[in-house]
């Protein structure tokens, strides 16, 4: 439960597994169907060195038949639900075309149909997860033309979107996208994702709003034994690069370990009245 418990407001959401062995796999996915998960994803992008050593993430980019094989085992544990890929365009010195190609044929053979592509190569050899996400360049247009190629195929595209505007430009005849530091670094982007996708107003006018409407769940949760740190990490990033920005950030990063709402209310309290003093 505290490694794989979620609240029903977070619907839908995806479990991610990594790993090469597919009877555990498919014994993983067991559990996460039991729990609820609407989506079970093979990690096929990790190129840290940790990851490497347990022959699983962005390593497997070399061996298809493998993660084939995982695959299966994923979708005959996951119990009907969507069972899904997360990979990058190849490893090292793979030719993108041949490597991403040969991955997506595999799985889809297995009826694995949806993948969702960072669109760079990993270095599994001399960069870090950090300069793996950052350093190698990113080809949109071979993700695109995976698509154009594998039509029946559902195809996501990932790696380098700042926002969901940016995101659905580059994504445009593809089938969706992931934001990933964009979300955690700035998360106010995602006020834009229902009036962008769903024609629908956003949940909150303003991060401030945001909080907000976020305090009963931290209040929750804290009730639960939760600690707030755990349950604001997420948010330390909502007023970047707004007027008391930094405050918010200092103010939660150095409230101590056993804080609870109060320190979330005078942290939003420091932002709203930088931002008077900024308006004024």
């Amino acid at each position: 439960e505290r490694l794989l418990g979620f609240d029903a407001t977070e619907h839908p959401i995806a479990l991610q597994l990594g790993g090469s062995e597919p009877d555990k796999l498919g014994a993983a996915a067991r559990i996460g169907a039991e729990f609820g998960y609407d989506e079970i994803n093979l990690n096929v992008g990790c190129p840290s060195d940790r990851v490497q050593s347990g022959r699983f993430g962005a390593c497997l980019m070399r061996e298809p038949a493998l993660v084939a094989e995982c695959a299966a085992a994923l979708r005959a544990g996951a119990g009907g639900r969507p069972v899904t890929v997360k990979c990058r365009i190849g490893v090292d010195e793979q030719e993108p075309r041949e490597a991403l190609f040969a991955l997506a044929d595999a799985v889809a053979g297995v009826g694995v149909e949806t993948l969702i592509v960072h669109a760079r190569k990993a270095w599994l050899e001399g960069l870090s997860p950090k300069e793996n996400r950052e350093i190698p360049p990113l080809d949109y247009a071979i993700v695109h033309a995976l698509k154009r190629e594998r039509p029946s195929l559902q195809i996501h595209l990932n790696g380098g979107l700042t926002s969901p505007a940016h995101g659905l430009a580059e994504a445009v005849g593809l089938d969706g996208i992931m934001l990933g530091r964009a979300a955690y670094q700035t998360p106010r982007v995602l006020l834009d994702v229902d009036p962008l996708v769903y024609g629908a107003p956003a949940p909150a006018a303003s991060p401030a709003e945001a909080v907000r409407a976020h305090r009963d769940y931290v209040a929750a949760k804290l009730a639960e034994g939760a600690p707030l740190h755990a349950l604001i990490k997420s948010m330390l990033g909502l007023f970047h690069g707004l007027p008391g920005g930094r405050l918010w950030r200092r103010a939660l990063s150095e409230a101590p370990r056993d804080a609870g709402l109060e320190a979330l209310d005078a942290a939003l309290a420091l932002v709203e009245a930088q931002s008077a003093r900024a308006a004024a």
